[in-house]
């Protein structure tokens, strides 16, 4: 049985999954199994994975689709290592990653997993180091030493530094928590670190670059935005930290959530439900523009509404993230 198990989720991505795969069959420590878990994608990555000449690799294929949290967790469920590992099928790790994070777990019994900065990179996965830069400073990995992290609830709830994707985990603290939650799809990532914390399980940060991440051209659908800001608010309703100063921080962030859901709501047209988020948010925030443009709004007819919410983001400035979809985008993939 293999000591290290690593899963890739897929879904309709065949044209990368190969170079995911790649970067896993190419790594130093070798004592692995590869659990590629397909929600029933209707392109050829079947056919990709049937190339795939390694007896380390299995494949488990789901005839309908299933969702992603589900598909995440067929994979945990199908593991047999006592480490494990998730990452999505358009990302890769650097061909050291297992050798340095399995060193840490095997020579401190106490941490629970240990995660790596990574990399950021574009469609032909070339590393961006302006985009890379700014990642880390925008998640506050750059203040965060090798070793123990000691305020772990802070690091995964208010600075959101750590990424799943880069993280190895001893399996049975992801047992102990029941992996991933799928009532919190779309945010599973988070919910899965902020649950660890909340039981005081260890982590170990290692500020090597020893993953890569792939950013995307394209805008995220209305639909998507919705099924991600109602998961986060039913992740964040159900945490409780015993630190009051980050149980307010808490209050805060269910409160502007459910104030982004809400003008979601209003753009779709979803009025009623818009208005009441907006009035629920505004016992916390107060008296805010945002919150009133948004009931403003929910009284215009819904062309108009989006019309004018759409102009609105058009002004906000581009960030890293979406320089590097825009180069994407530009570049006619």
């Amino acid at each position: 049985m293999a000591k290290v198990s690593v899963c890739i989720p897929t879904y309709k991505r065949s044209h990368y999954l190969t170079y995911a795969v790649n970067s896993v069959l190419n790594q130093t420590y070798s004592d692995f199994e590869l659990i590629i878990c397909d929600d029933g994608s209707p392109d050829n990555t079947p056919e990709v994975v049937a190339g795939l000449q390694d007896n380390r690799i299995r494949y488990i294929r789901h005839e309908k689709n299933i969702g992603r949290s589900r598909n995440m967790r067929s994979g945990f469920e199908a593991s047999q290592g006592d480490y494990f590992i998730k990452f999505d099928d358009d990302d890769a790790l650097t061909p050291e990653f297992l050798e340095k994070t399995v060193k840490i777990l095997d020579e401190n019994s106490q941490v629970d997993f240990v995660c790596s900065n990574h990399w950021i990179i574009d469609k032909d996965s070339q590393r961006v180091e302006s985009a890379t830069k700014e990642n880390t400073i925008r998640w506050g990995k750059d203040r965060l030493k090798k070793g123990v992290i000691e305020d772990l609830d802070w690091q995964t709830f208010y600075y959101q530094s750590l990424q799943v994707g880069s993280t190895l985990f001893r399996y049975s603290c992801l047992k102990e928590v029941d992996y991933m939650d799928p009532k919190a799809d779309g945010c599973e990532d988070f919910d899965l670190l902020v649950r660890l914390a909340l039981i005081n399980k260890i982590g170990y940060f290692l500020p090597e670059y020893l993953m890569e991440y792939r950013f995307h051209g394209g805008q995220t659908s209305l639909g998507q935005n919705l099924h991600f800001l109602e998961a986060k608010v039913y992740c964040i309703e159900n945490y409780q930290f015993p630190d009051q100063e980050l149980e307010e921080k808490r209050k805060i962030k269910l409160a502007q959530t459910q104030q982004n859901l809400g003008l979601r709501f209003i753009e779709k047209g979803q009025t009623s439900e818009g208005r009441e988020l907006l009035t629920l948010s505004k016992q916390v925030l107060g008296d805010s523009k945002r919150t009133n443009l948004g009931l403003l709004l929910s009284y215009l007819p819904l062309n108009l509404r989006q019309l004018i919410l759409k102009q609105f983001r058009q002004l906000k400035p581009k960030d890293y993230t979406e320089k590097v979809r825009s180069k994407n985008n530009n570049s006619n993939f």
